[in-house]
């Protein structure tokens, strides 16, 4: 490293420790890595090293998310994430508890979110191998782009072929958790009640768009922790690609 590199990055190392101690804010935070990434992709680091550390943060994320996600309660009690009642039955939702369908409200939603926490650990092989096909021009732009960039393009390149995969795992699992069973017995309910007509939307895609959604916010989640946290830098080429010093 020359003189005036060193020089450089000790100046944004001091001026981000001042800042710092003026207030703790994320932004400042942020604001220094991307500094530091400037110099370091000025000539430090080789296209090989960048695009391999992103490829890098990507599985471990990707790791990380699925496995948040596929745990018991990993959808269910995650507010960020869990698959609320469709909008179909939640404008009937006052009536089906009057007329004494409230625990079977209560199951249909749980299942629907247990659905996705089975089905989520059967991405991951999936988004493994969309990583592999990242190119360096693809990685290098990710790479100074926002907190979210590499969910973002991830989600831009995988997301139809999840949906075309994802979907039949997701009724397969929708039927072994009892969301199907839950469904059909609400809509026989609101059937038989008169005004209120039938349910019709496509449970498959409702669910299958929630799970993925909800691993791709995970996913975003572990990306930004790895820009700007950095303990969350777990080996030493994603220290050296995002900027630690």
């Amino acid at each position: 490293m020359t003189m005036k590199i060193r020089t450089l990055l000790m100046t944004v190392v001091v001026a981000t420790v001042w800042m710092l101690s003026q207030t703790t804010v994320y932004s400042q935070l942020g604001d220094f890595f991307k500094g530091a990434k400037t110099v370091l992709t000025g000539g430090k680091l080789s296209e090989d090293e960048i695009a391999k550390g992103l490829k890098e943060a990507l599985r471990i994320g990707t790791e990380k998310a699925v496995a948040s996600g596929s745990q018991t309660d990993g959808y269910y009690k995650n507010p960020a994430i869990k698959i609320p009642l469709p909008s179909e039955v939640k404008q009937v939702e006052t009536i089906l508890k009057a007329a004494g369908m409230s625990q079977q409200i209560d199951d249909f939603e749980l299942s629907m979110n247990r659905a996705a926490e089975q089905a989520a650990p059967e991405a991951k092989n999936l988004f493994w191998e969309a990583i592999k096909q990242m190119s360096f021009s693809d990685a290098k732009t990710i790479l100074t782009g926002e907190d979210n960039a590499a969910t973002l393009y991830f989600k831009d390149k995988t997301n139809s072929r999840l949906q075309e995969i994802f979907q039949p795992i997701v009724h397969r699992t929708m039927a072994e958790t009892g969301v199907t069973r839950s469904y059909q017995e609400i809509d026989d309910k609101i059937e038989s009640i008169p005004f209120t007509g039938s349910l019709r939307f496509d449970l498959d895609k409702y669910v299958t768009d929630q799970a993925l959604n909800g691993l791709f916010f995970l996913l975003s989640e572990e990306e930004m922790k790895i820009r700007q946290d950095p303990a969350a830098r777990s080996t030493d080429l994603l220290k050296k690609v995002f900027g630690s010093t």
